[in-house]
């Protein structure tokens, strides 16, 4: 019997109605998604993290100085 766990607590998913095998359903397809949009969020930060330092590169291969107000 497959169980889930629920605020601490476990169930047994058999035992939900046709309405909670539904919501189960909802929350799983969620979850599932939220990893998906937690994976594509890395790949993002590693990206900047890649052109912030090509940036530095140029900045330092240009001879930039930071700019005083």
């Amino acid at each position: 019997m497959p169980k889930i766990t629920i605020d601490g607590a476990d169930y047994h998913s058999e035992d939900l109605s046709e309405k909670g095998k539904s919501q189960l359903d909802s929350l799983q397809f969620l979850e599932g998604q939220m990893k998906k949009i937690e994976h594509e969020i890395a790949i993002y930060q590693t990206a900047k993290i890649a052109y912030s330092n090509a940036l530095k590169g140029e900045i330092e291969r240009l001879g930039l100085k930071p700019v005083t107000d």
